[in-house]
């Protein structure tokens, strides 16, 4: 009985650890790329990856990958 539940908890983590990896990799590739100037600093352009998403560098996200430009 004993090795039975030891089974059934082994599943349970190596599923919740495989949904907790795919909901993260979901989540990064979800971000939006914000392209600044190196050599002003200032925003140049965003790339929205998501269809609703409609960021732009006067209304930038929370969470975003920074990506510099010459």
């Amino acid at each position: 009985m004993s090795s039975w539940f030891g089974y059934v908890v082994t599943v349970f983590m190596v599923c919740a650890v495989a949904i907790g990896l795919v909901l993260a990799i979901n989540s990064a590739a979800a971000l939006p790329d914000v392209h600044f100037s190196y050599s002003t600093d200032e925003c140049v352009k965003v790339v929205n990856y998501i269809e609703g998403h409609n960021y732009t560098c006067d209304n930038l996200p929370t969470k975003y990958y920074h990506v510099w430009e010459k």
